[in-house]
């Protein structure tokens, strides 16, 4: 199955806009950040964001997410309502909630996203309590079966996140995220810091759930590779500013910026 079949176009209307990126600026006392961002993200539709290290893609990230106020601009999310909500706008307290419940956040080390020291039906069912389910059985039925869902065995509902490899670990992570069926999906480097037969496998994994599950996703990488797998549209970034942009295959295949050209250049060289 091709994941770019449900390829949606960028889109000015902010009401077909799931997340908005509107002028956002977010600078260090270093200088480096991202400066005057703009795209719009439409339901089911994945975004990636790629470039060298200090680029500025994870201080994008953070501000998409929640995590970092821009200095400038807006990140205008549009609820289950159809009213678009400026993300700053919101007290703390709301946005984690939103987190909580209609994003999910799939870091580079799962150690982040996860409790280590707890059981992994511990940690999906804490994400499903989130959104109202309390009861236990149906909890660990739910937990067992995205398990399932995410190449591991149901019988490790039990076991530690401590006791798997770092490729369980990511999928367990994925599994947490996913779980409550969130309209939004950050990753951060999903496949960074692992052995290139696991990265292979869970690019898989993640491919079929990008395509299955209709995802709205932002994914930031540095490898080319993924974007091309699981994204339908690309922004490239160098020295904090969106330097190209458009669908993941045109860019890739006809870069008009030296700097994307370079990028893709590299990975074609032997």
């Amino acid at each position: 199955m091709n994941p770019h079949q449900n390829t949606l176009a960028v889109t000015d209307d902010t009401q077909n806009a799931l997340l908005r990126a509107k002028n956002i600026t977010r600078l260090y006392s270093s200088g480096k950040g991202c400066r005057e961002i703009n795209f719009d993200l439409c339901p089911g539709e994945v975004l990636g964001i790629v470039g060298e290290s200090g680029s500025g893609k994870t201080t994008l990230l953070n501000v998409l997410s929640g995590q970092h106020k821009p200095d400038s601009g807006q990140v205008l999310y549009t609820n289950k309502k159809g009213d678009a909500m400026d993300l700053y706008g919101l007290s703390e307290s709301r946005r984690r909630h939103l987190l909580r419940t209609e994003w999910g956040m799939v870091h580079q080390h799962a150690r982040d996203g996860l409790r280590m020291n707890v059981s992994a039906g511990a940690n999906i069912g804490e994400r499903l309590m989130a959104v109202g389910q309390r009861h236990y059985g149906d909890l660990r039925q739910t937990g067992q079966q995205w398990l399932t869902d995410v190449d591991m065995e149901p019988g490790l509902i039990d076991s530690a996140p401590s006791t798997f490899s770092g490729g369980m670990q990511q999928r367990l992570q994925i599994a947490r995220n996913l779980v409550t069926g969130p309209r939004l999906v950050f990753m951060d480097e999903p496949t960074g810091g692992l052995d290139v037969s696991v990265q292979a496998r869970l690019l898989d994994l993640l491919r079929s759930l990008v395509v299955e599950l209709g995802l709205s996703a932002i994914i930031v990488t540095h490898d080319l590779a993924v974007a091309r797998l699981l994204a339908h549209q690309l922004v490239v970034m160098k020295d904090g500013l969106i330097i190209e942009q458009g669908l993941t295959d045109q860019v890739l295949d006809d870069p008009q910026h030296p700097y994307t050209q370079l990028l893709v250049s590299s990975v074609l060289t032997p």
